[in-house]
């Protein structure tokens, strides 16, 4: 007997349980989807790692173990050295990046948008020059700032260079899910400054996108060795690099390898972390 729906009368909804039930079962099955796809991407970046540190402590005879590559390491004399200039390195160049970065791209996004693709255009455009190339056109520079007797701090401005394309593609996301126009005219009307504006009004809302920026940035710093090393500047890989030249034991190849490797995972996973926890908090 067919159901009779009086006028006004909304028909039941029986295709919800339906519909629900479909999606609980995309969901499970995209969610076994990741955890396929993260396993195996794991699993290809953990095999190498682990078989590296594995022949690292390969002893002088087979099958016996020896930490001797790694204490290679840790008493190399000018290790130390290279680690603080290396993270002292990544800061500045991160402040840099975003003190040039941020306030530009914001005040473009706002009041001169018609030179966007412009400033895009320049700063993508280090990803189509090789590191030798910007090199052979820094080396100048960098003779006439050597006679100054300056620290190998100076590589920042090279850095800065290198970090531009993939610092403006994650602020540019960030901007982008925002509506900056909107934000900006409330606050205006409200009285506040353009560094109010800023600083207090759309910086906070591309919190996620300037700590991707950073951990690019830093990773960038972290792994940088050709212009440093033709340079003639010391940082962590350039020692890294001396150290497994200046030694006849093969295990000091793979140690130093695992050692840079595990050295920026370990901190760009603790930028990661204190980033999440401050965006927790706010």
């Amino acid at each position: 007997m067919a159901a009779v729906t009086s006028v006004g009368e909304a028909p039941l909804e029986a295709p919800a349980p339906a519909q629900r039930g479909m999606q609980a079962s995309r969901r499970r099955k995209l969610n076994l989807f990741r955890y396929i796809v993260f396993t195996l991407f794991g699993l290809f970046f953990l095999l190498p790692f682990l078989a590296m540190i594995r022949f690292s402590l390969e002893g002088s005879k087979l099958g016996t173990w020896s930490v001797s590559a790694w204490t290679q390491i840790v008493s190399y004399p000018g290790l130390l050295s290279a680690v603080e200039i290396t993270l002292e390195l990544a800061v500045i160049t991160c402040a840099v990046m975003l003190v040039l970065l941020v306030p530009t791209m914001i005040w473009i996004r706002l009041r001169v948008q018609w030179i966007s693709r412009t400033v895009e255009f320049l700063c993508l455009l280090p990803l189509t020059i090789p590191a030798i190339v910007l090199v052979v056109g820094l080396a100048p520079i960098y003779n006439q700032i050597r006679h100054y007797q300056l620290s190998a701090l100076q590589l920042f401005w090279a850095y800065v260079i290198l970090a531009l394309p993939y610092a403006y593609r994650a602020l540019a996301n960030g901007l982008g899910s925002i509506d900056v126009t909107t934000l900006s005219e409330a606050a205006r009307s409200l009285g506040a400054s353009w560094f109010t504006v800023i600083v207090r009004v759309i910086v906070p809302n591309m919190r996620q996108a300037i700590l991707n920026a950073v951990l690019l940035t830093a990773a960038l710093v972290l792994g940088e060795f050709t212009i440093a090393y033709l340079l003639l500047y010391t940082n962590l890989q350039v020692a890294l690099y001396a150290i497994s030249r200046n030694t006849p034991n093969a295990g000091v190849l793979f140690a130093t390898s695992a050692a840079a490797l595990l050295f920026a995972f370990v901190l760009l996973l603790i930028l990661s972390f204190v980033g999440r926890r401050r965006r927790g908090r706010g």
